[in-house]
């Protein structure tokens, strides 16, 4: 009798489907470039050009760089449902390096004014609010229905690579002496990544010559298409828990503008310090993003469950100063961070209507974007007059009715989370197949 053959190993997603591959590449390109450009002038603003106020002027720039999540929501939404996802992708990234670019060049030939900066961090974080929601509505696009968790894993993965790429190599390059150095790297990243995409083929796209909808009487009248608020409306547990990580965001997004102020105040430290404390972020948010599928329980448990974890993680430098409490702690809450991404997003891929997901995804970012403009400039305004210490325990606190929320409301809301599809329970094929 024969033995049984060994199991074959299957490549990572981003071998086996190069065309998602090429896609993601280029998300991680964009990504890393937002968060060095943005971390690089956080750094250069605390440390060199922000002056007495240099709270508020980090927390104002973050707050720029935020609003376009927000405020570009319905127009995002539309854009991503009318036009072909490759041209989006591409022509957000290639915008992107064009701003970019002109900026590099400005500050080669001298200094680049801090309201040019802010300037051009709007326009990058506007092109980054086209390129994200629309990747992820892309993804059933690019992939088979069986691999949407993993490749929702990659795509959250993203962040935490661009946060260790990006949040290290900002903070040196401005030490360095060289915002323009910044500026130039984040200009080549974007327009390499609309080469990557353009390259790319989206085999579950439906062939189009142009818009999908011609005139707004058109749109409003296709069938299956709802406006932005219907499809909250139709979602009543969705909404509930994208609002839960809406209030969390106004404490975890802080990190940002209180890491530099601890780095500054409390460590008395420089750029490399910034730069190891955003690598162990991103360290932890990309090791979370992989490893959040594979713990136990539903994803309301283990999201509450982290938000507890990372109340206690935020809170610890500022009970606990120090560099070692400063890297286990931005670790950890990275890690929950890409935990609670995974499971969630997966989550919401399975549980929205498909005709639903331009808008939703869209909803989503504008939404749990909506309070990172306000917390930047609050924690901004209150680190010109409190310590960084109190600050990192005032995050820690205001977490935990958040996560005590988001468990109850996984108490009232069982039925409405069905447990992660197994082989024999995925969505079957007209032919009665399952894919």
């Amino acid at each position: 009798m024969s033995a049984a053959p060994a199991p074959t190993r299957r490549l990572p997603l981003v071998l086996r489907n190069p065309s998602f591959g090429r896609v993601w590449a280029g998300q991680l390109l964009t990504q890393a470039a937002s968060r060095m450009f943005q971390v690089g002038v956080v750094w250069w603003l605390v440390g060199f050009a922000g002056g007495a106020h240099r709270g508020l002027a980090s927390g104002l720039f973050l707050m720029v760089s935020t609003l376009p999540a927000v405020a570009l929501a319905p127009v995002v939404a539309r854009v991503v449902a009318r036009y072909p996802h490759r041209s989006v992708l591409a022509g957000a990234a290639a915008l992107a390096g064009a701003v970019a670019a002109t900026a590099a060049g400005a500050a080669y030939t001298g200094t680049l004014p801090v309201a040019a900066a802010y300037a051009v961090g709007l326009v990058l974080a506007a092109c980054q609010a086209v390129f994200d929601p629309c990747l992820t509505t892309s993804v059933p696009e690019l992939v088979d229905d069986a691999d949407i968790e993993s490749a929702t894993g990659f795509e959250l993965s993203t962040q935490s690579v661009a946060g260790l790429c990006g949040g290290l190599l900002g903070p040196l390059v401005v030490d360095a002496g060289a915002l323009c150095g910044v500026v130039a790297v984040s200009a080549a990243a974007y327009l390499v990544a609309a080469l990557l995409v353009v390259s790319a083929r989206f085999p579950g796209a439906a062939p189009s010559s142009g818009p999908t909808y011609g005139t707004a009487q058109e749109e409003a009248a296709a069938p299956g298409r709802r406006t932005l608020r219907q499809v909250l409306t139709g979602l009543p547990f969705i909404r509930r828990v994208l609002v839960c990580f809406a209030a969390a965001n106004v404490f975890t997004t802080a990190v940002y503008v209180v890491m530099p102020l601890y780095t500054r105040q409390a460590l008395h430290a420089g750029g490399s310090t910034v730069a190891s404390l955003e690598a162990a972020l991103g360290a932890g948010t990309l090791i979370g993003s992989f490893t959040g599928g594979r713990l136990p329980g539903r994803p309301i448990a283990v999201g509450s469950a982290c938000l507890a974890v990372m109340a206690a993680a935020l809170a610890g430098p500022g009970l606990f100063a120090g560099h070692v409490p400063a890297l286990g702690s931005m670790a950890v809450a990275g890690w929950c961070v890409g935990v609670i991404g995974v499971r969630f997003v997966a989550l919401f891929q399975r549980l929205v209507p498909a005709a639903d997901k331009p808008g939703f995804f869209a909803v989503m970012q504008a939404l749990l974007g909506a309070t990172f403009p306000v917390s930047s400039l609050v924690f901004g305004v209150l680190g010109d007059h409190l310590t960084a210490r109190t600050l990192c325990v005032a995050q820690g606190a205001g977490l935990v009715p958040v996560a005590l929320a988001l468990w109850w409301l996984g108490g009232r809301s069982d039925g409405a989370v069905p447990p992660p599809p197994t082989a024999s329970t995925r969505p079957l094929t007209p032919a009665g197949e399952a894919r």
